[in-house]
């Protein structure tokens, strides 16, 4: 496993982790769009900081505390929380419908994964997946370039599924989420269960790193990110 400190790179699309499933991405015209949001101390079980930075657009995977506090950002957002294809700020989002759970949703209920293209990346968050994906979920996300995805189990798929789903998605970086921390006290599993054994395992000296479309590896990745909360 490789620590690295991400040196940035002006101009290109950013990627910052908060903590648990949350994201902000910003492109490089600096359109900012953040990934289901937490509210701080969810669950009397996380205690990662509050977001205070403003996004144009949020996506919420589903509708539990720890990923959809969008009422909680500053400002006024542009909140997708169902399926189905948008255009908001001139960026192509498709939300997909998929469970929480192995049961069709009876236990934890729907989840949506949401695709969107960002300066020529394909990104893909996974929200709370708890399952494998079937042809069809995988024909509908399509190629992906940059996969976020849950690996920490008993509430999302475990490290050995999400290895199985990487695999299916076959994208060029994996940014593991929802694995348990020093500020989230969830029965879930570290990051290192997931990473474990797997060659190209990245740990960035950072919570952001910078991409460019260019400079994307023909091989899969795995870049961990520490919480910037």
């Amino acid at each position: 496993m490789e620590v690295v400190e991400d040196t940035g790179k002006e101009g290109a699309m950013r990627a910052k982790y908060y903590g648990h499933a949350a994201f902000l991405i910003t492109s490089n015209q600096g359109t900012r769009i953040i990934t289901d949001p937490y509210t701080p101390g969810a669950f009397d079980a996380m205690s990662y900081g509050g977001i205070s930075d403003k996004a144009d657009v949020v996506t919420v995977s589903h509708d539990h505390d720890d990923h959809n506090y969008s009422e909680g950002l500053p400002g006024n957002p542009e909140v997708l929380q169902t399926p189905g294809k948008r255009s908001v700020y001139g960026i192509e989002f498709n939300g997909i419908a998929t469970f929480h759970d192995t049961s069709s949703g009876r236990e934890r209920g729907e989840n949506i994964i949401f695709s969107f293209i960002v300066d020529g990346i394909t990104i893909c968050h996974l929200g709370d997946l708890g399952h494998v994906l079937s042809g069809n979920e995988v024909e509908a996300i399509g190629a992906v370039d940059l996969l976020m995805i849950p690996v920490g189990g008993f509430y999302t798929i475990d490290s050995k599924v999400a290895s199985e789903v990487a695999g299916q998605l076959n994208p060029l970086i994996i940014i593991p989420m929802h694995f348990k921390t020093g500020k989230c006290e969830f029965p879930i599993t570290p990051v290192e269960e997931f990473t474990k054994g797997k060659a190209r395992v990245k740990v960035v000296d950072s919570s952001e790193i910078s991409l460019g479309r260019g400079e994307l590896s023909k091989e899969t990745e795995i870049i961990v990110l520490h919480h910037a909360l």
